[in-house]
């Protein structure tokens, strides 16, 4: 069974055409409805996939109603367009249960160990970033951590333009030689709502490459278009004007949490 391959000659768009759709499973753990499937092309072999239907979307109070599956797209087109290469190939189908978001599965390997951890607080691996402090159930004294890892510091950028409202740990996968981020259907607001553990980084100065990248992001607006509102565009695009304006990775904003619940 195949996943995901960045290697691959055709995109997954181009392998939809003529392929079979079958859900094989639901994913019981997500908050919205989230359907394991399996894509089998026309003489190819089968891949496995997350289909999320928008008939399947748990409503909230700060997005619109239906427009989850349309910001996993634009997460994706971003990612894709700037040169962060974190979200995995994302389409918006007609699936067997309607419109939703259609993403290639990751697949991690048990043996990797996470980038995000919930650890002892005497226990805390050696340079990576302490982000939040707790207890655990038996009133033991924990450390939300993270690790100082190049791919995580991509993301966490990433986070800040798309004004992502639930980075953690779980929505960060890993496989050898690559690290990927999942779940941003609660992205792209108009008002700041950025909630990550990915905070280790927060104030330092933007490098010559990031900068590059954040660039790239504003350049590839256009392909926001149709997917998210006018004023979601503009907010996004200012986002990325002030990231480069400002020059360095963003602070916790005071008026909203600044760490998604459960964090890992």
């Amino acid at each position: 069974m195949a996943t995901v391959d960045r290697s691959s000659e055709a995109g997954f768009a181009d392998r939809l055409a003529g392929a079979e759709l079958t859900v094989t499973g639901r994913l019981v753990q997500a908050s919205n409805a989230t359907f394991l499937c399996e894509l089998t092309p026309a003489g190819g072999e089968a891949e496995l996939c997350v289909y999320k239907p928008v008939r399947g979307e748990r409503p909230l109070w700060d997005f619109p109603d239906g427009t989850l599956a349309q910001r996993e797209l634009a997460a994706y087109k971003i990612s894709a367009a700037a040169g962060f290469d974190l979200v995995p190939e994302t389409v918006v189908i007609e699936g067997p249960l309607g419109a939703g978001s259609l993403q290639c599965w990751i697949e991690q390997p048990d043996q990797l160990a996470d980038l995000v951890d919930l650890v002892p607080e005497d226990e805390v691996p050696e340079g990576w970033f302490e982000v939040v402090e707790g207890v655990d159930p038996h009133d033991r004294p924990v450390v939300v951590v993270h690790a100082d890892d190049p791919a995580l510091r991509r993301m966490a950028l990433f986070d800040a333009i798309i004004n992502n409202a639930d980075r953690k740990g779980a929505h960060i996968l890993r496989t050898p030689g690559e690290v990927w981020g999942v779940d941003h259907g609660v992205s792209f607001n108009t008002e700041p709502k950025l909630r990550t553990v990915l905070w280790g980084w927060a104030g330092e100065e933007l490098t010559a490459a990031e900068r590059e990248l954040v660039t790239a992001a504003l350049d590839a607006s256009g392909e926001l278009e149709g997917l998210l509102t006018d004023d979601e565009v503009a907010a996004f695009e200012l986002r990325c004007e002030e990231l480069l304006s400002e020059g360095h990775f963003p602070l916790p904003h005071g008026g909203w949490p600044s760490i998604p619940w459960p964090p890992v």
